[in-house]
């Protein structure tokens, strides 16, 4: 169902792709939008290994809502900053892309669980965190995609 990538030999192990979706905090979200055009959107994710789910939160309307209620397939493609080494231009990049089933999160304590893994990511401070869920919890719509294909490479620039 899921294509083989073609540039096999840089392909990461299952373990990388992982340590990506866990370490980085944002990505682009790529739906089917409008008339049949693509849409792709910049979110920050937690990633829950238990769940083998990739987790969003965001506005309870708009373009993203629209496409996922008439079709829930998606992508999602995460990547590192690169390294570069000394005196060299190119940078080693590696990078993730999912294939999965997004939904919506009904469950409220389920949403204040996505709240806080997202916010643990960016910000430490938890008198802070009970504000913004105070605050915001009941406006925010959460997302997650169950993951059903994923694969990873690693790619030298030069």
């Amino acid at each position: 169902m899921f294509r083989k990538m073609r540039r096999f030999k840089q392909q990461i192990s299952n373990e990388e792709c992982i340590e990506v979706l866990k370490n980085e905090k944002r990505g682009v979200l790529s739906l089917i939008g409008d008339d049949g055009y693509p849409y792709g959107i910049p979110l920050n994710h937690y990633y829950d290994e238990k769940e083998n789910a990739l987790y969003f939160h965001g506005a309870k309307e708009g373009h993203k809502v629209d496409a996922i209620k008439n079709c829930n397939k998606v992508s999602y493609c995460v990547y590192e900053k690169g390294i570069q080494k000394e005196n060299h231009w190119s940078l080693n990049v590696r990078s993730v892309i999912v294939f999965g089933r997004m939904s919506f999160v009904e469950d409220l304590e389920e949403c204040k669980k996505i709240g806080r893994n997202i916010w643990w990511k960016f910000n430490q401070d938890e008198k802070e965190l009970e504000e913004e869920i105070k605050h915001s919890l009941t406006r925010v719509l959460c997302l997650k995609i169950s993951i059903e294909h994923m694969t990873g490479k690693k790619v030298n620039e030069s």
